[in-house]
């Protein structure tokens, strides 16, 4: 299974290159569960061997999909299983700064707590605070 565009055609190339329907359709099935918060049922695939930071075809990991649909749980089991909190997506967005936009303080405490950086990213979380005025998060980012 690759990590990348798991649902992207390719542009060239013969049917030999064409991505296999059973795997794009387990694939999606994964990130429907991070985006549900399915934590025991994503927990099972990752320990079955589903690579931790499988991305879509947008460069979304399973922490940012979770992260961004308030997941806090499966976010930590995500983290326990070897994804990376700082993971950007194609445009530069980390799943702490969705986590920030989205308001979900239990999803920001569970990212710090698994090593996420609040300067990473573009923005990064702590330029989404400042944009939206969050003072208690610049506060627990250790920013001004």
């Amino acid at each position: 299974m690759s990590e990348r565009n798991p649902g992207h055609e390719p542009t060239a190339g013969g049917p030999q290159d064409a991505p296999d329907e059973d795997v794009i359709a387990l694939a999606t099935k994964i990130f429907d569960l991070a985006r549900h918060g399915r934590t025991g049922d994503l927990a099972a695939y990752l320990d079955a061997g589903v690579p931790a930071n499988l991305t879509n075809d947008r460069g979304d990991t399973l922490v940012m999909l979770a992260a961004y649909h308030g997941h806090a749980e499966a976010v930590t089991a995500l983290l326990a299983r070897g994804a990376e909190a700082d993971r950007a997506n194609d445009r530069g967005q980390t799943p702490l700064a969705g986590a920030v936009f989205k308001g979900e303080e239990a999803v920001i405490r569970a990212l710090l707590a698994g090593g996420a950086d609040p300067n990473a990213g573009t923005p990064s979380a702590v330029d989404t605070a400042r944009m939206f005025a969050k003072a208690d998060l610049l506060e627990l980012f250790g920013a001004k």
